[in-house]
């Protein structure tokens, strides 16, 4: 079972928290290009130095921001790998999935099925209201966006799903023994984390249940599946698809995109829209094509460590 692979008494709490400290410190390092191409900037180009995110964002070229910004996240995902292995003294596979080695059909179809449907909603949103969109599309940029894309977003929402869905998960299982407390804990710090966006400081923190909600859904279908690959694939369709297909000058991305949303943003039911109804339909085709039962056990039950001799109860 997933979440059981990581609840082991040498694993305590404070490692994972030492492990946090160094999963982040390893994020900082890889700011570190970023940071010094910023200063090239400031001190040769004499450009002013950016005091917001907003700022940052226009520094440079699109592209050229979207590459330094994604390179962090490769050091981070070294830092968790080095931090499970050698803390925790446990395979990368079992932050992974329960599985005997990693569902790769798991991942492609949960990148289809979450891609088809964004690509397809942004097209009908294009068509229904004109006014809202820009023709953004320029074949040289909009290649390289796809090919940085393609590479460097993948290991960012990976990161993202390895640290949450996959190392604190098990570790806040480790902690409190059963299966609702890393769901909940995990969603809530997964949403709060994407509170200093600027899509928050345009629409609200109404928000945050759209973050939040995602968080939740993809800890559930972690939990049901017993493993991350349907939340990597979901994470990544999500972000890849959303960068190549629309920009705005006040989202998290800015790319060289087909579109560019010109629109006054505003938190309405688009908000709540997904969580509500859009996530339940995707955990009804996960759970019918996976055969998911039990879900009061898996989701909210106690951690059972099945030893040879008998199973203990933690």
């Amino acid at each position: 079972m997933f979440l059981e692979q990581g609840v082991k008494e040498e694993n305590k709490f404070w490692k994972y928290l030492l492990g946090s400290v160094f999963i982040i410190t390893a994020s900082f390092v890889g700011q570190i290009p970023l940071i010094l191409a910023i200063l090239y900037q400031t001190l040769v180009n004499k450009i002013p130095y950016p005091t917001t995110e907003t700022g940052m964002m226009k520094v440079f070229e699109p592209n050229v921001t979207l590459f330094l910004i994604l390179i962090s996240f490769a050091f981070a995902l070294a830092g968790i790998y080095f931090v499970v292995r050698y803390i925790h003294h446990q395979t990368f596979l079992s932050v992974t999935t329960s599985r005997p080695k990693t569902d790769w059909n798991r991942i492609f179809f949960s990148f289809t099925l979450w891609g088809t449907f964004t690509a397809v909603l942004t097209i009908l949103l294009y068509y229904l209201s004109p006014e809202d969109f820009v023709m953004n599309f320029k074949p040289i940029p909009f290649a390289i966006l796809f090919i940085i894309g393609a590479f460097l977003i993948p290991i960012q929402t990976s990161t993202e799903e390895y640290v949450f869905r996959g190392y604190l998960m098990q570790g806040f299982a480790n902690l409190s023994r059963n299966k609702w407390f890393p769901l909940l804990m995990t969603s809530v710090i997964f949403g709060t984390m994407h509170i200093f966006n600027p899509e928050v400081s345009k629409m609200g923190y109404i928000i945050m249940v759209y973050y939040i909600g995602t968080g939740l859904f993809l800890g559930i279908i972690t939990l049901m599946d017993e493993g991350i690959e349907l939340a990597l694939g979901f994470h990544a369709a999500n972000n890849l698809v959303g960068a190549l297909l629309v920009t705005s000058d006040w989202s998290a991305f800015q790319t060289n995109s087909v579109f560019k949303d010109i629109s006054d943003p505003s938190a309405g039911v688009d908000v709540i829209l997904p969580v509500i109804i859009i996530y339940p339909i995707m955990l009804y085709i996960f759970s019918k094509k996976y055969n998911w039962t039990n879900w009061k056990e898996k989701l909210t039950g106690e951690i059972v460590i099945e030893n040879k001799s008998e199973t203990t109860k933690l």
